[in-house]
């Protein structure tokens, strides 16, 4: 059986709501980690854009937020 060549675009990111994120409030993010990136969107939008960041740029950008 040959194998097929990894694809990200195919596998389903599983996405983690952050835990200061609510229903009903404006301040919804996700978090999904990926090959070599770690994905980021709104909550409410899951369908909209997405960030694309770097494990180094995400490690960075957590003591602020």
């Amino acid at each position: 059986m040959p194998l097929k060549p990894y694809s990200e675009a195919s596998i389903a990111p599983e996405w983690t709501r952050s835990s200061y994120s609510t229903d009903e409030g404006p301040d919804c993010v996700e978090v999904a980690p990926a090959r070599d990136r770690v994905l980021v969107r709104d909550s409410k939008n899951p369908d909209g854009p997405r960030l694309s960041l770097t494990p180094g740029a995400w490690a960075a950008f957590l003591p602020s937020a």
